[in-house]
């Protein structure tokens, strides 16, 4: 084979021809808004105290494969009388999805999920030779028993994946129906809720429901409330059989004996680290009332960011923020943006962009 070779000469995968890496622009512009990050880093003291941490850990030895501190502490943060071997952690949400597509998922199964969502499911899908199906949520971006359990009906899925908040519409589904939804189904049932701190009311989560459900898992990430994305810790709560399950498929050392460290830091300030979330909390609900000002739609959200339209090209619209130095996401049903909470700098910024933006269009 020519050491030129191009990607279309590789002998890939079918169902890998003709498709690009996934990922959000990443451009070095003033004001990013477009990928829920929380623009609040950790203080001075904590990044002290997770440096020392990291180098506390030789280079030379392997980390703990369990990760059984991390685990720990990640049941003392959730609650819900968890312990380790009820929480799995892994290389961001990703990675948790990934372990459960492979566990649960893989040639002659079917994962269901509801759209519009997050669009990196049904790559997880694509990526474990699992079959992805979806179905709409309502006009209005929310989900129903009845309409789930009716799509379980039509398409027998082995998984079943309910995010919420929801991303990019940043709505909920009611405990009501994710406990009806686990109450008419022994698939797999994962709820994720990587943006629940956000939420107008956290605790309606479904942690409440893990004990009544051996079906049930709920992800998370420390990445968007805990400010540590770039640290790419996920994981979830579960049935210890789930966890064992998820143990048999990772790869060997899987999280960093850094990363580990890192996020055991983040976990002992929880308390600073959550702060902000108020803060952002705030902003959000402060972006639901600033953009209908501004002439657009906005749909209610209960997460750190919030969709926006619709326009006839969204596509000029986001470029035309971003010729102003504001990065927002361009996800999600057509007509529709997707922009973060940020500080309130940023955020001001980008409603002056989109003033100017919509002042153009009339």
């Amino acid at each position: 084979m020519r050491p030129d070779v191009t990607l279309a000469e590789l002998p890939l995968r079918p169902e890998l021809v003709g498709e690009e890496p996934y990922g959000a622009p990443q451009l070095e512009v003033p004001v990013r808004l477009n990928v829920n990050e929380n623009p609040y880093p950790p203080g001075a003291d904590v990044r002290e105290e997770m440096a020392e941490a990291v180098s506390a850990h030789a280079l030379n030895r392997y980390p703990d494969r369990e990760a059984l501190a991390l685990r720990t502490a990640l049941a003392g943060y959730l609650g819900h009388g968890l312990d380790a071997s009820r929480i799995w952690a892994a290389n961001g949400s990703n990675e948790v999805m990934t372990h459960l597509l492979q566990a649960f998922g893989g040639p002659g199964r079917t994962v269901l999920s509801f759209t519009p969502t997050y669009s990196m499911y049904p790559e997880y899908a694509r990526n474990t030779h699992t079959a992805y199906v979806t179905e709409p949520r309502a006009a209005d971006f929310t989900l129903d028993a009845a309409t789930v359990l009716a799509a379980i009906a039509e398409h027998t899925p082995d998984v079943v994946v309910i995010t919420t908040p929801n991303n990019p519409t940043g709505t909920t589904t009611p405990l009501a129906v994710i406990e009806e939804v686990l109450a008419g189904t022994e698939a797999i049932v994962v709820v994720d809720e990587a943006y629940q701190e956000f939420a107008k009311h956290p605790e309606r989560t479904a942690l409440t429901l893990l004990d009544r459900f051996g079906n049930l898992v709920v992800s998370r990430t420390m990445s968007k409330a805990f400010a540590l994305a770039g640290g790419r810790v996920g994981y979830l709560a579960a049935a210890p059989a789930i966890v064992d399950a998820c143990r048999i498929v990772r790869l060997p050392y899987h999280l960093s004996a850094q990363t580990q460290a890192v996020a055991e830091v983040a976990l002992r300030h929880a308390g600073e680290l959550l702060a902000q979330v108020d803060e952002l909390r705030a902003t959000r609900d402060e972006m639901l009332v600033r953009l209908p000002q501004l002439g657009v739609e906005v749909i209610d959200s209960d997460a750190n960011f919030c969709l926006f339209g619709p326009f006839g090209d969204r596509h000029d619209v986001w470029q035309r923020l971003l010729d102003r130095g504001v990065l927002v996401r361009e996800t999600g049903p057509a007509g529709w943006l997707r922009v973060s909470a940020g500080t309130p700098a940023e955020t001001e910024r980008f409603y002056t962009a989109l003033a100017e933006v919509m002042e153009e269009n009339r």
